[in-house]
């Protein structure tokens, strides 16, 4: 998959300059990467592993896998925007890793809203993003990104066997450095926006391959309530429209579930 010089070499094809690290084996690149930021990293720093032992998910959620089986990094950004606009950079990874698994593989990978990343409504991958806040402003932001390459079904908890997939399952497997400089270069091509701009920039990426609109699904938030209805599209703020019945409700943070 990936060791420290082709993790350094692939960052440096997306035109980043700042010093990378590599680790065999961690609990999380996230956590790694707040250290890091804490201890005043630059931005665009970038921290992957071989493997991940304690990775985490969206509501807590783990995100394990075998040794180099997977692509497990995490990036750090300084950005201008409010912490309320934090979740639309994860759509930003998202549409980026998206549009980086295509140019790679071309293979057909989507993104399911929020954050997921599948192939056929099979998961392929994630991203979580954690943020340090003050005052209202974002400080810095973790944004983290697993994305399945080598898995075989023996390698997936049996209870996962019928919805997780992986790009070799489907029929490619590409060098984990190419995964990682394509994504980068586009990410930070999706981020070039201006702040004012930010938010329409990323969403004319992230809607065109978001697999959840014009799909029926059911969102349950973390309240527990529950809406169903036809995703119709995402709003100008990253939230998933959904129409039930008369009415269209806006979903900001949500487990969501395509129906058949």
């Amino acid at each position: 998959m990936l060791d420290a010089a082709s993790l350094e070499a692939a960052v440096r094809e997306a035109g980043i300059d700042v010093p990378t690290r590599f680790v065999r084996s961690t609990g999380s690149t996230n956590t790694d990467l707040v250290g890091l930021a804490a201890a005043g990293a630059p931005e665009w720093t970038v921290v992957a592993a071989g493997e991940q032992t304690s990775g985490r998910g969206r509501l807590g959620r783990s995100w394990v896998a075998p040794p180099d089986t997977s692509l497990a990094m995490s990036v750090l950004l300084r950005p201008s925007v409010d912490a309320a606009d934090v979740p639309v950079l994860a759509l930003a990874a998202g549409a980026a890793m998206a549009e980086a698994c295509r140019a790679v593989t071309a293979l057909d990978v989507r993104c399911k809203w929020p954050n997921d990343l599948v192939i056929r409504d099979r998961k392929l991958g994630g991203i979580l993003c954690e943020a340090a806040v003050q005052g209202g402003r974002t400080v810095h932001v973790a944004v983290g990104i697993g994305v399945n390459v080598r898995q075989r079904p023996p390698d997936f908890a049996p209870e996962l066997r019928g919805t997780a997939t992986s790009l070799a399952l489907e029929g490619a497997e590409p060098a984990g450095a190419s995964l990682v400089a394509n994504f980068l270069s586009t990410f930070r091509d999706v981020l070039s926006q201006p702040p004012e701009r930010l938010r329409a920039g990323v969403l004319e990426r992230y809607r065109p391959v978001c697999d959840s609109i014009g799909r029926r699904v059911r969102v349950t938030t973390t309240s527990g309530a529950s809406v169903e209805g036809e995703a119709v599209g995402v709003s100008e703020r990253g939230d998933l429209l959904v129409r039930a019945g008369d009415r269209v409700e806006r979903v900001g943070f949500g487990e969501v579930e395509h129906l058949r």
